[in-house]
């Protein structure tokens, strides 16, 4: 992977969340490649319970500074930054008082999905895309953990599909089982298509469940990594029959050899 650059889009990071599937995998794997003389990124959303303070967030001002259309509001970007310690990696957060203040990432207290996740989902998308744009970092591969982050899939072949510096960037989507209950809000699908994204590509966000929300992200995906040993029998057999390449699970100790290998001959 010498001097490939990947740029990894989390909605959860180590250490800067609780550990989990996705947060864990989300600094594992940036970690293997950077070990292995790759370049690379990683976003994710500045959720308010991320101690800034304790994890030396600073506001990158060139790189923020503009607004993000979503569902016809102008939305502040806010871009901040932070190293991970000892891995001379960094990590760049996606910032908006309006969506990220609270202090908890995707739920209230009560468990109650935020009503504006779909938003933040959009606002996410975008604002990633935007900030490598401005950095003039050109990714060989995205790759995608987390469903708040797997509408940058569709963003990509459709709102900015016409990017000369994307034009040869693969997207590859990790697929968790760790998901959430219920649905997004019903007007995702509208707010999408606002954007200028034909419905027939998204028309299963209909009802904007975990399963259709992946669903829609595999299929405009280049390729896919099942990255939960107990994945749905939904989304195994939906990513087997997608016939994009897919890499299937392998336990912590196993994947460092298989998804280098997956990049290199299977994505690359």
């Amino acid at each position: 992977m010498e001097d490939k650059r990947i740029l990894y889009v989390s909605s959860e990071v180590v250490p800067y969340l609780a550990e989990n599937e996705v947060s864990i995998m989300s600094y594992d794997v940036p970690k293997m490649v950077n070990d292995q003389g790759g370049q690379i990124r990683i976003f994710m959303p500045r959720y308010g319970n991320i101690n800034e303070r304790r994890h030396q967030l600073h506001e990158v001002i060139r790189l923020s500074g503009m607004n993000l259309v979503v569902n016809d509001l102008d939305m502040p970007l806010i871009i901040k930054v932070a190293s991970i310690p000892k891995e001379r990696i960094q990590v760049y957060f996606i910032d908006n008082d309006e969506y990220f203040k609270r202090k908890a990432t995707f739920t209230d207290e009560e468990g109650k999905l935020y009503d504006d996740n779909d938003e933040r989902a959009i606002f996410f998308a975008k604002g990633v895309v935007e900030t490598v744009k401005k950095l003039n970092w050109v990714p060989d591969i995205i790759h995608v953990h987390g469903w708040l982050a797997s509408l940058l899939p569709v963003y990509m072949k459709h709102y900015y599909k016409d990017e000369a510096l994307f034009s040869n960037t693969k997207i590859v989507t990790s697929v968790y089982a760790q998901s959430f209950d219920g649905a997004l809000n019903s007007e995702l699908l509208n707010k999408i298509k606002f954007d200028g994204v034909p419905e027939d590509s998204i028309s299963v966000l209909k009802e904007p469940n975990y399963d259709n929300l992946i669903k829609v992200a595999i299929q405009h995906s280049d390729a896919v990594i099942i990255a939960s040993e107990h994945l749905s029998s939904s989304l195994t057999k939906f990513i087997e029959s997608s016939e994009k390449p897919f890499l299937s699970f392998f336990p912590k100790e196993d994947y460092a050899e298989h998804y280098l290998n997956f990049y290199k001959n299977k994505v690359l």
